[in-house]
């Protein structure tokens, strides 16, 4: 089992439009609202992959009963600690060029006792999992240190995968971590430089290696991905697809990326799943799991060049 911990669940909602004008009225082409969070869209990537996913965190009990009805669709099993209040919802503009644009909410505080029932919770259930994952935000308040404290409570033996950002994945690696997933922008605020080749991503990779983590799989969108753990390193180009929406791409890619590291799969296999399930991820607009078959037919036609 993989179980995944959702600690800022949200409502998505993304809208396509042609083109997203500030200080205008933009017409939708498109909308659509579903449960999201990036530990859950792990846990669907898995599922759709037959892995065995299990998702744990923080619930409200306004809208929570929606996210109970998306994971148990897709036979993902779930036992949140429930809060007072409303999950936030999140706004996803997409338009013609399939540029992002972002809104996101803020939620609900989450009280110092539920905090401490989630990393009794995580300390169970990852007794149980071969690979515990945290993603994504913190509940309002939330410090980052308690992102360290949540990896420091998984289960000697269960693998520990983060993706994550700033003082998140700094706690993250002092807690230390087997993979992390950042994305170029992520890497580079993160380094605080500008990384313009990609000698300068590996050295960055390194530097998250020397810090904490024992792999780091960085994510280049439309571009594919590296992955290496400071002695070897390789690169995965993507094939071309028809971009859709690249919500949750990375999620996906983790996904995929977190099962063949519990599997043992060697470095090259790690990269090209992780690659082929996040190109996978672009081509759908109402889902953010990625299509099986879509998935299979890019992986088979990925190839990993090893970099050094």
């Amino acid at each position: 089992m993989i179980l995944t911990v959702c600690l800022s669940p949200s409502i998505d909602i993304t809208v396509e439009v042609d083109a997203l004008e500030v200080g205008k009225t933009n017409i939708a082409r498109r909308k659509r609202a579903r449960p999201g969070g990036k530990a859950l869209n792990v846990a669907l990537g898995i599922s759709r992959l037959g892995g065995d996913a299990f998702v744990t965190g923080f619930m409200y009990n306004q809208n929570g009963d929606l996210f109970d009805e998306l994971l148990e669709k897709n036979g993902v099993g779930h036992d949140f600690i429930m809060n007072e209040g409303r999950v936030r919802e999140n706004y996803k503009f997409i338009d013609h060029r399939s540029m992002l644009t972002e809104v996101n909410d803020v939620g609900a505080e989450v009280p110092q006792e539920n905090l401490e029932k989630l990393l009794a919770r995580v300390r169970e259930l990852s007794e149980k999992s071969a690979a515990t994952v945290i993603s994504g935000g913190l509940p309002r308040g939330v410090d980052a240190d308690y992102y360290g404290e949540l990896f420091r409570a998984v289960a000697p033996g269960c693998l520990r995968i983060a993706d994550a950002t700033g003082g998140k994945l700094e706690a993250a690696l002092a807690a230390g971590v087997d993979m992390v997933k950042p994305n170029l922008d992520e890497l580079q605020n993160f380094i605080g430089r500008e990384l313009t080749c990609r000698q300068d991503m590996l050295d960055a990779c390194r530097e998250l290696v020397r810090r904490g983590a024992k792999i780091v799989l960085l994510s280049l969108g439309k571009e594919g991905g590296i992955l290496t753990n400071g002695e070897e390193g390789y690169y995965c180009r993507s094939t071309s697809v028809a971009v859709n929406s690249t919500v949750g791409a990375g999620d996906s890619m983790v996904a995929a990326a977190a099962m063949k590291l519990v599997e043992k799969a060697p470095m090259p296999e790690i990269l090209r799943a992780g690659t082929a399930a996040g190109t996978a991820a672009v081509t759908t607009f109402r889902e953010v799991a990625f299509p099986l078959e879509k998935y299979r037919e890019i992986f088979d036609g990925l190839q990993v060049k090893r970099i050094f």
